[in-house]
């Protein structure tokens, strides 16, 4: 027979609900703001702060409440137990025996609640902490700059592949098709041939010294057949195997164009330091789409 869910469960589930609730609202928020209105963007962020702050308040209160009441009627089942326990011997004699125990599988409850509740907190402080840290604001610029590019980022997975994966998916865009195989293959085999090209910008970390030609030999084997990540000298020599420029957008600095001297439009790319936890990452962009306004009343 399965066990009936506790007050701490039962407020939990209610509180998850209503932030669920909340994520959705938040969500139909933004769409009905254009990226490219910087006033009200500020404004929607302001307004999702306060809402999200006074959903936290109101679940501490509950919680505390909770706790309270739970606290008051524990007292008085254990009064009521000693008084229900307060038995007469068979000479008359009265004898007391102390409280109820509590059940193994309440105190299953009791700590599964207390977990709940310590990762509901972690998470309510991460999402605040998230709308005010260095990857949401350079999230809010990049969407900014995009926007007048009539763009939107377009996420690729942080696989050490993120360069070529987003190379990949501009080059599918216009109906190109080389994978990301064929890129890391290609992009080495380019390094290997114009190595005086690339050799003076790579050093060894321990002495400072350049690069040999083992230990160049050994980079270019890894971009070739490892998830290596990718920088500029593989953007330089992406742009010289792909015949087109690459464009980087970046939040605090201007965008930088490579292979500016090749006579075709460039494929676009967005560079985030922040994006991850382990640091710098790529994506690809795609046309911004249309924001659709919600119908009022």
């Amino acid at each position: 027979m399965e066990e009936a869910e506790s007050p701490e469960e039962l407020l939990l589930k209610q509180q998850r609900k209503e932030k669920k609730d909340l994520q959705a609202k938040i969500q139909s928020m933004k769409n009905a703001v254009p990226k490219n209105d910087k006033k009200r963007r500020k404004q929607l962020m302001e307004d999702i702060m306060k809402l999200e702050a006074e959903l936290n308040q109101k679940h501490e209160d509950e919680r505390k409440q909770l706790n309270g009441s739970l606290a008051g009627d524990k007292v008085e089942i254990l009064a009521n137990g000693v008084q229900a326990l307060v038995l007469e011997g068979e000479e008359g004699q009265v004898t007391k025996q102390g409280p109820p125990r509590t059940s193994k599988a309440q105190k299953r409850r009791d700590k599964k609640a207390a977990l709940e509740k310590e990762r509901e907190i972690r998470i309510a402080e991460a999402e605040v902490e998230n709308l005010t840290g260095l990857r949401h604001l350079e999230g809010q610029k990049l969407s900014w700059l995009l926007a007048e590019k009539h763009l939107q980022i377009r996420e690729i997975p942080s696989d050490g592949h993120c360069l070529y994966r987003a190379v990949e998916d501009q080059l599918g865009s216009r109906g190109l098709s080389m994978n990301l195989e064929e890129l890391r293959a290609q992009t080495a085999q380019y390094m290997r041939k114009h190595a005086d090209e690339f050799l003076p910008f790579l050093t060894n970390p321990n002495t400072g010294d350049m690069y040999t030609a083992e230990e160049f030999e050994k980079y270019c084997s890894e971009v070739a057949d490892t998830a290596a990540w990718g920088g500029q000298l593989e953007l330089r020599a992406l742009t010289q195997v792909l015949q087109i420029p690459i464009e980087v957008i970046q939040a605090d600095s201007p965008a930088i164009m490579i292979g500016e001297e090749l006579n075709t439009a460039p494929i676009t790319l967005v560079y985030m330091r922040h994006a991850y936890g382990l640091g710098e990452h790529y994506n690809s962009v795609e046309p911004l789409k249309e924001v659709p306004v919600e119908d009022e009343g």
